[in-house]
């Protein structure tokens, strides 16, 4: 096909029957609605992305040391395709309240929600930011797992869990100049100076990363801007006890991981 023949295809409209779906109805042709665009890896023997968020072991881990999901109510942030949710539903969870921000992921949500029959999960689109700064609601526990790093304030985010809940699940990437010089392909979007940064009560330094190119990848699932701030390992967890959460445990301690340090946290406050 030549060059003006492949220019044309781009500016006429598609014939409006070839989007339809010629194949009797089945949960594979719900997920290839977005097909190429899923992140997660569904469980079988549905076929997806590669991520294995429908089963991942940082979920189980958090749910021994937190003694089980069974009849809690749990608010997941950043749900991203429902995976977590779609565990908690698995270990009982009386009630997942999960909210995504990107329309596109929030879709995969609920196809994902239909065709695994997740029936306790209920799937929100929006800021979950937002959502927190205006709730009164409590929560027997929160998932912020990928979050934290995405915020131009996380110190807030944690400050807002510390009045939604007494116990926290939280994967995160954090800071470290040393571990960072080791990706020359993606050192240079840190920055090496602190900023001083304070919600609340709480001052802290944190280190702006830019997301750069990675906005125009079609599957960026970051922050909300052009730009987050990260802090320090030391400081999230005395973030996390400045808010009153005293009982910290840490599992899945990646000092190499490919997209900074990374570990996995589970948080308690005096209630939990």
């Amino acid at each position: 096909m030549g060059l003006l023949a492949r220019l044309a295809r781009l500016v006429r409209p598609a014939n409006a029957l070839d989007g339809y779906v010629r194949t009797a109805p089945s949960p594979q042709s719900a997920v290839d609605v977005f097909r190429g665009e899923w992140i997660s890896k569904l469980p079988p023997p549905l076929q997806s992305g590669s991520a294995p968020l429908f089963e991942d072991p940082r979920i189980t881990w958090a749910a021994e040391q937190l003694g089980g999901f069974a009849d809690r109510s749990i608010l997941d942030l950043g749900s991203l395709e429902g995976g977590h949710p779609y565990s908690f539903e698995r270990l009982g969870a009386r009630e997942v309240v999960a909210i995504e921000g990107k329309p596109r992921a929030y879709l995969r949500c609920l196809v994902a929600k239909e065709v695994l029959g997740m029936r306790r999960t209920s799937f929100l689109c929006g800021d979950f930011m937002e959502y927190l700064r205006g709730s009164q609601r409590r929560f027997d526990v929160i998932n912020a797992s990928g979050v934290l790093y995405h915020q131009k304030n996380p110190a807030e985010l944690i400050g807002l869990l510390a009045r939604s809940t007494d116990r926290v699940i939280m994967w995160t990437q954090y800071y470290d100049a040393a571990a960072i010089r080791r990706y020359p392909t993606r050192r240079w979007r840190y920055s090496s100076t602190e900023e001083p940064l304070r919600f609340d009560s709480f001052s802290y330094a944190a280190y702006r990363h830019r997301y750069s190119v990675t906005l125009l990848a079609p599957a960026f699932c970051g922050g909300t801007d052009r730009y987050s701030h990260w802090m320090t390992r030391d400081d999230i967890l005395r973030c996390f006890r400045h808010f009153g959460f005293e009982d910290l445990r840490v599992g899945f301690e990646l000092t190499d991981h490919p997209n900074g340090p990374s570990f996995n946290l589970v948080a308690v406050g005096s209630g939990g």
